[in-house]
């Protein structure tokens, strides 16, 4: 057999050993290299274009999400009088709406 300078693989354990240090220093090589991939974006030569705006002086703080409104009294339901206004004020709305609305609903149909 004519050799071209490919060594045979081995499974003899010293070189399944040298593998997988191998293997594992490469992988841990790349776990590195992908934690700095943040500080190699802001240097000036590698990092950002020209027309990036500008990064605030302060970082935005974070959404209050676990803020808990006050609670509610037990009283919040609407006063009957207060009801019969906020009724009234929805059917004028709707009756506002109604008169607008049949020209606009008929050229709708016939458009179809």
């Amino acid at each position: 057999m004519i050799g071209c300078g490919v060594k045979r693989l081995e499974t003899a354990d010293g070189e399944a050993g040298y593998r997988a240090g191998a293997a594992a220093a490469l992988f841990a090589l790349t776990l590195v290299l992908g934690g700095c991939a943040s500080t190699v974006a802001d240097l000036p030569v590698v990092g950002a274009p020209a027309n990036l705006p500008q990064r605030p002086a302060q970082p935005g703080e974070y959404l209050p999400v676990h803020d808990i409104p006050t609670a509610r009294s037990k009283d919040s339901t609407l006063a009957p009088a207060d009801q019969a206004k906020l009724e009234a004020d929805l059917i004028k709305a709707r009756d506002r709406q109604a008169v607008v609305t049949p020209a606009d609903a008929a050229a709708k149909t016939s458009a179809r």
